[in-house]
């Protein structure tokens, strides 16, 4: 699939994440996410972030942030974070058509919007059907990414990744690991509660920080 088609997916994925959103209340937005630290109202906030950056944009907030990633997306979520869910809510509705990146690959939208979509739902235990292609494309880049840029590249070194539902789908060489595609997006990228999900010897090495 080219690059012509990520759009398409992103938007969709994140209009469907703006229909999850309007229907939670207001202690919903302040349950704790799948995201260390954050609430489910932050990584709202930090999605609004994400949607509205720019290349320049990105580069001027690692600069403010002495390039250090995490605090850039820190510094984000404070800025785009609202008084009051609904308020976020808006700033995301204004953003979901934008087609503005970092200046990083297209993929990491839809990483992005899988990921953190997931980390929303599953605390809030809803679900969501996420098209099958949006998720391989995120599972291969998060293992090319540096853990340093959010990925998962040294995490997943010496494992090999087999999706049982996309016979497409085998990264790697090493001890097996398998489930879903969304399964092991997710473990890859830090969410331990996707391990139970996993199979395969090479679970154990997912378990470790790099």
């Amino acid at each position: 699939m080219s690059d012509s088609h990520v759009w398409p997916l992103v938007h969709a994925e994140r209009a469907a994440l703006l229909i999850d959103l309007d229907r939670l209340d207001d202690a919903q937005w302040e349950k704790q996410s799948l995201c260390a630290g954050w609430t489910v109202h932050d990584v709202a906030a930090h999605l609004a972030d994400t949607w509205k950056t720019t290349r320049l944009g990105f580069v001027a907030a690692m600069v403010r942030a002495r390039f250090d990633f995490d605090r850039q997306n820190a510094a984000g979520v404070a800025r785009e974070r609202r008084a009051t869910p609904q308020e976020t809510l808006e700033e995301l509705r204004q953003a979901a058509g934008r087609r503005s990146t970092p200046p990083a690959p297209l993929d990491t939208r839809l990483v992005e919007e899988v990921v953190h979509g997931e980390d929303i739902r599953r605390p809030l235990g809803l679900m969501h059907t996420y098209a099958p292609e949006a998720v391989v494309r995120a599972l291969r880049l998060q293992t090319r990414t540096s853990a340093s840029l959010g990925g998962a590249r040294e995490r997943v070194a010496g494992v090999r990744l087999m999706a049982t539902d996309s016979a497409a789908v085998t990264i790697g060489d090493g001890p097996e690991v398998s489930g879903t595609a969304l399964a092991l997006l997710l473990a890859v990228s830090g969410r331990k509660s996707a391990l139970d999900e996993l199979e395969g010897p090479g679970v154990a090495v997912l378990t470790n920080e790099p």
